[in-house]
This record gives structure tokens, sequence and C-alpha cells, in this order.
């Protein structure tokens, strides 16, 4: 049987937790899936390599497509709607 751990942990002013780094290390992963009701927020590692749909693709790395400059959504919202329009 797995061994449940319940801790208390502190909530940053900017709403931020820590996760231990050796619950990362285990589960092989620095990305997590977040499932959020009224009460509950329950994290799991997320696997992105089994997440991801294959339908799915990067429509705008800021790395790759912008000199690694990040866009606003307002900006990309206007370039996609001329992309649906040609």
């Amino acid at each position: 049987m797995e061994k449940t751990i319940k801790q208390i942990r502190k909530i940053t002013s900017k709403g931020q937790i820590t996760l231990p780094a050796s619950w990362c290390r285990e589960n092989g992963t620095d990305t997590i899936l977040m499932e959020m009701s009224r009460d509950f927020i329950t994290i799991s590692p997320a696997k992105l390599q089994t997440v991801k749909d294959s339908r799915e693709y990067t429509v705008f790395d800021a790395i790759r497509d912008n000199g690694g400059k990040g866009i606003k959504a307002t900006d990309l919202e206007k370039i996609l709607k001329e992309v649906i329009n040609e």
C-alpha cells in the first residue's frame, strides 16, 4: 500500500507553493497537472508525452518566431483571424 504524506505548506503572497524536489524527481517530471474544484486542488505529475494530443501543435514559439519576445494575446488573436480569413 502506498504511503500518503500530508503536509501543511505556506502560500506566498503571490499564491505560490513549493513542491518537494524529491517528489518531482521520483515522478520524473517538472510539469504538473492541476485539477481544481471548489474545495480541493489535486496536483499530479504530468508526463507530457502521454498527455499531448497528436492533433496539437505549437502555433507560436516566442524563441523560434519572435526572437525570444512574447506577444500580447490581442496581437495573437489578430494574427490568427488574418490567417483564418486567408
